[in-house]
This record gives structure tokens, sequence and C-alpha cells, in this order.
């Protein structure tokens, strides 16, 4: 069956589900829909680094590309900076580029940013359905690019040792799990987004996630390639694999991490306003910081990116924003994604006006031509002194809810996939004693 044919069949299933699911939804109370649920419930990315690192990267590497397509987005000369923002993970996070956009003046957002849920491989393969929205909104356009973290191995964030995480990464490098990474690049080429930039393994220096370096990194950089070479090998794709460890040392120098600038095709770096205290200059040359970053993709030859960042330990920080746009100006990054929810964001987070404030500024307006942006400026006072007065201009379009809280103990979820979840406003959940007082 053809892609579009597919897609479209999708869509009528799951809005036949949604029907279904509202009509439950107004005939039975023991149903309901998780609170709020109309705005982000995404799995929010995580990690929380400080760096601590005390020597600075080394090494070079010569490259010497196997790729059978040529990778999708390409900097070019005159196109400006690619951006965007992380708004949820399912189809509410397409609609609301539309809403940013024109919060921002009309601002081009030609990055769409997801993520692929690392709870179990079924959904690592890309579900039916999850990654269509996606693809449609990237084919709509020709300079769009579409953004996918794409998680390494299942149980991403359950807390699992270092003893099983080597153990599982000595076996992915073995090609245990080739099947996955080949069935996710089927589907995306099905799909229609055969040029997806896949942040593979994202933050791989740090201590949060399943598919972390640190335990046995020449196992991780060996199953790194395979993945790559497993996923190139499918007819028709012209993905770019993004190589994106956090800021700073974290748990292992991310240089040790590195896998070959054979499947590398862009060096990125999730830089958030943390540790608590520390300033922009300090963020920009600490070791593996910011400068570390753009030097070593120049050695290997890659363009930069910056699929997170934001706000955090320093709170409404205008300096950092301020900063850190001038400095994704400066260097030109391939493309940047704000994480935008609490506490890192600056649209569908009101506890940030000041930085907020400083983002709308310097991208109102900005369609698709060379980067006009600020000019880095020497550091200010601490984040917690600035302006005295908030903003003056209020939004001229902002998110009509909050964050969705999680499901509270006595509603369980009960799955129906994204547009059915779209439609009704959330996730169904049922609670179970409505359910026991029939026993």
């Amino acid at each position: 069956m053809a892609p579009q044919q597919r897609r479209a069949r999708s869509r009528r299933l799951t809005v036949v589900a949604a029907a279904v699911a509202a009509a439950v939804l107004a005939s039975d109370p023991g149903f309901a829909t998780s609170p709020g649920a109309t705005a982000a419930s995404a799995p929010a990315p995580t990690g929380t680094p400080a760096p601590t690192g005390t020597a600075a990267p080394t090494g070079t590497a010569t490259p010497n590309p196997t790729a059978t397509g040529t990778p999708g987005p390409v900097p070019t000369a005159g196109s400006g900076p690619a951006f965007g923002a992380y708004l949820d993970y399912g189809p509410l996070g397409v609609a609301r580029m539309a809403q940013l956009s024109g919060w921002l003046g009309g601002s081009e957002l030609r990055v769409g940013h997801t993520y692929l849920p690392g709870d179990r491989w079924s959904n690592i393969e890309g579900r039916p359905g999850f990654l269509d929205v996606w693809a449609d909104w990237r084919a709509e356009k020709d300079d769009r690019m579409l953004v996918l973290n794409v998680p390494m191995l299942e149980r991403n964030e359950e807390g699992v040792p270092d003893a099983e995480v080597r153990r599982l990464l000595r076996q992915g490098a073995a090609g245990r799990f080739d099947d996955h990474f080949r069935a996710l690049a089927e589907r995306l080429v099905e799909a229609g987004a055969p040029d997806t930039v896949l942040v593979l393994g994202w933050e791989m220096n740090g201590i949060t996630y399943t598919h972390r370096c640190g335990p046995d990194p020449q196992a991780w950089k060996t199953y790194w390639k395979r993945i790559v070479t497993t996923m190139r090998a499918v007819p028709g794709q012209r993905f770019t694999f993004d190589f994106t460890p956090s800021r700073g040392r974290d748990a292992v120098p991310w240089t040790e991490c590195y896998p070959g600038d054979d499947t590398v095709d862009v060096v990125g770096m999730d830089s958030y306003d943390q540790p608590s205290g520390i300033s922009f200059d300090e963020q920009v040359t600490e070791p593996y910081g910011l400068q570390a970053h753009v030097d070593f993709a120049r050695r290997h030859g890659k363009p930069v990116s910056y699929p997170e960042w934001g706000l955090f330990r320093n709170g409404d920080n205008p300096e950092y924003m301020r900063r850190m746009l001038a400095w994704m100006d400066e260097h030109k990054p391939l493309y940047n994604t704000v994480t935008d929810y609490c506490p890192h964001g600056v649209w569908q987070c009101a506890k940030n006006p000041r930085a907020s404030e400083v983002y709308r500024a310097v991208l109102s307006g900005r369609t698709g031509g060379p980067a006009t942006g600020p000019t880095a400026t020497a550091p200010a006072p601490p984040a917690t002194s600035g302006p005295t007065t908030a903003p003056t201009t209020a939004p001229s379009t902002s998110p009509t809810t909050g964050p969705a809280p999680r499901p509270t103990a006595d509603c369980s979820p009960l799955y129906l996939g994204d547009w059915a979840e779209y439609w009704t406003g959330g996730k169904v959940c049922v609670r179970p004693n409505r359910w026991l007082r029939g026993f």
C-alpha cells in the first residue's frame, strides 16, 4: 500500500477511535481524560549534568564517508539559521508550531523536533501512526527539517545498572538489535521522511539514560556504527546522524564516545543554563564546553547543532538567553531547537518572562534570510538581578493551557493513539474502583 494511502487509512481509523472514546467519556463516569491534557504531556528529555572535567578534548579523525545516500538537510549560504522548538512529542507539537510562529511575528520555524519513546523496542521502531503527522509537516516545504531523537536501547529511563548497560551495549555491538533500527529506517522512508535528522543516543556522556556510553565506551561506539550502517543500507534513505552529548565533561568526556567521522554527520550539543551560579563565559570555556564543541566539530569537518537548550538552574536569566542566541548566530549551527516547557522554555513557560522577552525580540520576524541576531556582550550581573519591570508587550499568541500533569493514582491511562488523544483532549483513563464495583 502506498504511503499516502496508508496514512489516510491510519487517520481514518484513529479519528474513529477518538469518536468512540468521546462517546464512552460522555456515558460512563468511570472514564476521564487526564486534567489539562490538551497541552504538552511529552516524555520530557532529561539529564542535568554538572560540568566537572579538567581536561580539554583531544583527538582528530580523517573523514571517510560510507553512506549510501547523501544526508538530507545541509547548511547553505544565505539560508539563515534554521530554528524551532520542542513543543510536544505528538500531533500537538506540530499544531503548536504555527502558534509559536505567530507569537514570533510570523518567524518561520523550519525545524520540527520530537522524540521516540524509549520504553520498549516497538516504540523505538516508530509505531504506526506516530511518525506520519511529523512526516506530513516536513513534506509541506522543501526547506523544513525533521529532527528525531532515537534511543539506542529500550527501558531508556528506568535506572538500569551499569553492568546491565554494559551487557546490552555489547549485544548491540554484536548485532542483536539491528532489526529494530532497520524497521525504523523503513518506516521513516515509507512515511515520506527519508531525510530526517536522527539524534541517536543523545547525552550519552551522562548517567540518565540506559543508552549511556560510560559503562563501555568501545562497545557503545561499535554499536553506534552498527546502527548507522544498518539504517543507511535501507533503500531511499538520506538520513543525517547527529552525535549530541551534553555540555561539559559529565560522567565521561564526550570525546571518548565519538564513534568516528564515517558514521557522524553533525556534532551537536545539549546545553542548558546550569549548574547554579555559572556564567555564560564559563559555559563557553569549561572543559568539553561550548568552545571545545565548535573546535572539535571544526577539526572533524562537521557542522554543529543544538538539539536541546534553554533555561534551567539559574532561573529566568535574560543574559543567558541573549548570549546563547548570539553564540548560535555566530557559529551558525545546522539547526537549534529550544526546549519549550518549564523550567527551560520561553513560550509555554510563564515563569521566565524576562528571558522570554529577549527570545521574542531577537527572533521575531525571521524568515530564512541571513542571521541578523544579537551581538555577544560581556556577562551581566547574576541572573537574580536584571530589569525591575515586566515586559510591556503581551504575547499575541500563547498556549491555551499549561503542561499536562501525569494521570492520578486512581486513574489508569488507556492508550488509543496520538490522534485519538488529540481529539479527546488528552489521555483517556479508567478509574479502577469503577470496575471493581461490578465484582
